[in-house]
């Protein structure tokens, strides 16, 4: 497929910036594949689709805040940079992406914090804004991590909110991350509050958890018209023993099994076995997944509303059949839904 038929008007505020007040009451778009038929629900009905066996399967990474604001040396000019990835945990070195690039060379010296007294090194160009920095400091690595991440802010992407807030540090992550590594949240995950947990368990919904860190290249454009020539960016992907027996399980057993946002799709379907089973893995994926495409593991999705020629967009039209998903975010932008991580959702059955 092509780019171009990934476009649509995105008015700017149809971007949510700020989350539901309460998780689970955000709108819930409900699309029946078969028939093309849509409901318009909330999603804490979202079990209302579900029953006894079923296992819904989330991604319990855990955001960091990686956005930090430093100064270069002798200049004093004001660098962001955005941490990437942990590169070397004893020689405190990472994968960064600094702006503005042009002036941030081999050997400058980057101050962080009121009184500056964090300090980083560039070490390495890696791409055009790419860097790698080693942070100069002389304590432990527990003390150094608290020192960072202290400085760092939430990664709310600026295309959502302009200026983060600290009610963002607990609103862009769900309430089930526990591995630390991402610097996008899993935003169907966000919608899952601690009473839909509760009331899965009374219905005899069972759940399980993947962990894939999304890196920046979650919402990178793709520049190329023709679909199958794009690249994802690489993110770490593990999927535990007893995860995949969970899943395996109830596929064997006739029951269904949710993939809970874009993540854990690609996730599931990233080491598949010939008989459609998934199988443990722990190391990184590259799946992209546009339309036509055969999935083997998850029988329904839930993602929220994606913007124009994104790889997310393309892979839930992926699942759910371009025509019908473009015709369900036409009828989104005319019943008012909201788009982005903090916005509604798509249920896909």
């Amino acid at each position: 497929m092509k780019l171009s038929q990934f476009n649509f008007s995105l008015p700017a505020d149809r971007i949510a910036s700020e989350p539901p007040v309460w998780r689970d009451e955000c709108r819930l778009m409900v699309l029946h594949k078969d028939s093309g038929e849509i409901e318009h629900r909330i999603f804490k009905d979202i079990i209302d689709y579900f029953g006894k066996g079923d296992v819904f399967v989330l991604n319990n990474t855990k955001v960091f805040p990686a956005r930090l604001y430093g100064k270069k040396e002798k200049t004093g000019a004001e660098i962001e940079v955005f941490l990437l990835r942990e590169l070397n945990r004893e020689q405190r070195l990472w994968d960064v992406i600094v702006d503005p690039a042009r002036k941030i060379r081999i050997g400058n010296k980057l101050y962080f914090g009121d009184d500056e007294s964090l300090v980083a090194e560039v070490i390495d160009n890696t791409t055009s804004r790419g860097r790698t920095l080693r942070f100069l400091y002389d304590g432990g690595y527990d003390e150094f991590k608290e020192a960072l991440f202290s400085l760092g802010e939430t990664p709310v992407p600026k295309w959502v909110k302009p200026a983060v807030t600290k009610e963002d540090a607990g609103n862009y992550q769900t309430i089930f991350a526990t591995e630390e590594g991402a610097v996008c949240a899993p935003a169907a995950g966000l919608h899952f509050s601690r009473e839909l947990l509760n009331r899965m368990i009374l219905k005899d919904i069972n759940k399980t958890f993947i962990t894939l860190h999304m890196g920046i290249g979650h919402f990178r454009s793709v520049d190329v018209e023709d679909l199958s020539k794009h690249k994802m960016d690489s993110e770490r992907l593990i999927i535990t023993p007893e995860a995949a027996e969970v899943i395996n399980t109830a596929k064997r057993n006739g029951h269904r099994v949710l993939a809970v946002g874009i993540t854990v799709m690609r996730g599931l379907e990233t080491f598949v076995t010939t008989n459609d089973e998934v199988k443990p893995y722990d190391g990184w994926t590259n799946k992209f997944i546009f339309p036509p495409y055969r999935f083997a593991v998850p029988d329904s999705i839930v993602s929220n509303f994606h913007l124009p020629e994104s790889t997310m967009l393309m892979s839930v039209a992926a699942f759910g059949g371009y025509e019908k998903v473009m015709h369900a975010y036409k009828v989104a932008l005319d019943e008012g839904y909201k788009f982005g991580p903090y916005g509604d959702a798509l249920l896909i059955v």
